[in-house]
């Protein structure tokens, strides 16, 4: 492992046209996919995470959904620096920022920096590339209709791998709302950026007490997809969401569309961990085609 280190040792002084020569690397919590550790040399400090080389276009995609959400300069984002490969393993580079408190206003803050940031708009719903949603593939292809690509890109996709993981009674359930659930968009939703996996394990607060965000799984949709998501596990207090209301409004219909865009998350669920999941998909599916 010291010549992994050592080579992303040289490869943050390449970049950075400055020597880099860290200290003995820190390991941080908090992930189940990918090591984490903090290469620090005392002044400058990088967060670093290491996975097979097999997973190297995960990593490719971070940066890049990372880098396109820093661009925007609404919300704070660690940028990467760079990714790569070496002894079998794969390597992003990132800022390391340092955690601190929300403070006074700090949920304010993060509700008003998102609806800011979603402000930053495509011609269609996708994205440039595909990403992952945890440890799942996630297919962004462009699509002109948002009901197409959350039929075919989101629950059509995370169906299949249901029933292929053995819930294919849950699979059949599920695809009775393919063609029914277009009747529960009917706000024309722009083609907001997305972070796309944001619950509260994927936003904390700097030093300053302003928020920041990381870990995407970014593409361009309706953003109440992602209001949906920072209810479905907690974390995100009241002030968030009026303060993003008060920048942006959600539209009328959004809490059964929440159910929808969820339900993506909790297939996701099932087929990475199963246990209740299924069970609390099946229920979900059951509400919506109530609502259609």
């Amino acid at each position: 492992m010291s010549e992994l280190w050592q080579h992303i040792a040289e490869r943050i002084s390449e970049l950075n046209g400055v020597p880099f020569n860290p200290e003995t690397p820190s390991r941080l919590g908090g992930g189940c996919i990918n090591t984490a550790v903090r290469l620090s040399d005392g002044d400058r400090h990088w967060f670093v995470k290491i996975n097979d080389a097999m997973r190297l276009d995960m990593f490719e995609a971070e940066a890049a959904g990372l880098n396109v959400m820093a661009d925007t300069e609404t919300i704070r984002v660690p940028r990467a620096l760079c990714t790569g490969s070496q002894g079998g393993n794969a390597y992003i580079v990132m800022d390391y920022i340092e955690p601190g408190q929300a403070g006074a206003g700090g949920q304010a803050r993060a509700g008003d920096a998102l609806a800011n940031m979603h402000r930053h708009t495509a011609k269609a719903y996708g994205w440039e590339r595909d990403n992952t949603i945890g440890a799942t593939h996630q297919p962004n292809a462009w699509r002109d209709s948002w009901v197409d690509f959350w039929r075919e890109q989101r629950l059509g996709f995370q169906l299949e791998l249901v029933g292929r993981n053995g819930h294919t009674a849950l699979q059949r359930h599920g695809e009775k709302l393919l063609d029914r659930f277009h009747v529960l968009i009917d706000h024309a939703p722009v083609p907001s950026l997305l972070h796309g996996d944001l619950w509260g394990g994927n936003m904390h607060f700097d030093q300053n007490g302003e928020p920041v965000i990381f870990d995407p799984a970014v593409y361009y949709g309706d953003r109440e997809a992602e209001l949906a998501m920072t209810e479905l596990f907690g974390g995100f207090g009241r002030d968030f969401y009026a303060a993003y209301e008060a920048a942006w409004p959600l539209h009328d219909g959004y809490a059964v569309r929440k159910t929808l865009y969820n339900l993506y998350h909790i297939l996701n669920h099932a087929n990475l961990f199963g246990g209740g999941y299924a069970s609390q998909a099946q229920g979900m599916v059951d509400r919506l085609l109530g609502e259609c």
